[in-house]
């Protein structure tokens, strides 16, 4: 069995076509994806989407892209954090590479989320890109060891991951580690603790190869697990129990609706 740590099944890409996307995801023996919020107005249609499939769980969050978007609360992300499938609050973090000017804005919103994931009781979700140190430095000083979480879609240092991992976070490979270019995150899955790994997609984008310039899917999840246990040296099904066993151990919300 294998988990989708991290999808976008609301995005138009895929919306239209949930039957299909979950019955290939069971082809692929994918039995859970967890679906992660960019924003507060698309939440609720998102929740929706999760709640019609038990195969489906939830994230609440705002994406640090997402600047015109509304700005959620503390007590607002608290409130909705205790629905019983959403097990996590994100995405969130910090991105400079596609915003400019001051980011003190995406900074606040971020920290407004480890709060919330603190007071919740649910793990953070956590993107960054060209914003590793400042990641690191509010996930120190707003005490995100209290809530966990995983860092997800990675693509930084060897060092990152451990700052994270130290943290208590998990580091969530994606699509990205099947491309060729990708030597340096090749060499990460080498070195990191298999128990601190988990899987993704990050679909509709990121399609692993064979099938990269596609729309990408909960079900190509199992080209990144192949390819995690190709550069391991162990089977693929080892590579399943692994980071399905870290998943449920991460988000127990998540466990609790399966018991």
């Amino acid at each position: 069995m294998l988990v989708d740590s991290h999808c976008h099944l609301d995005f138009p890409e895929l919306a239209g076509r949930i039957d299909q996307i979950l019955e290939s995801m069971a082809a692929a023996g994918v039995a859970h994806a967890l679906c992660a919020s960019v924003s507060m107005e698309r939440f609720p249609g998102m929740l929706a989407l999760v709640t019609a499939h038990p195969e489906l769980f939830a994230a609440v969050g705002v994406h640090p892209d997402t600047r015109e978007a509304a700005e959620p609360d503390i007590a607002s992300l608290v409130e909705l954090a205790s629905h019983p499938k959403v097990v996590a609050v994100g995405e969130t973090g910090l991105d400079y590479f596609r915003q400019e000017g001051d980011l003190e804005w995406q900074r606040d919103r971020f920290r407004t989320h480890i709060r919330a994931a603190r007071l919740s009781g649910k793990p953070l979700i956590i993107h960054t890109r060209a914003a590793a140190a400042d990641t690191l430095r509010l996930m120190r000083e707003e005490g995100a060891e209290l809530a966990g979480g995983v860092m997800h879609c990675f693509t930084e240092t060897l060092e990152v991951a451990e700052a994270a991992m130290a943290m208590g976070f998990c580091i969530s490979f994606s699509g990205i580690v099947t491309f060729k270019n990708a030597q340096d995150l090749k060499e990460l899955v080498r070195q990191l603790p298999l128990e601190r790994i988990l899987i993704e997609t990050d679909s509709p984008y990121l399609a692993p190869v064979p099938n990269r310039g596609r729309i990408n899917e909960p079900a190509y999840v199992l080209h990144v697990a192949e390819e995690i246990a190709r550069l391991r040296g162990i089977a693929i099904e080892e590579v399943a129990r692994v980071t399905t066993e870290n998943f449920f151990r991460l988000f127990p919300a998540a466990q609790a609706i399966c018991d």
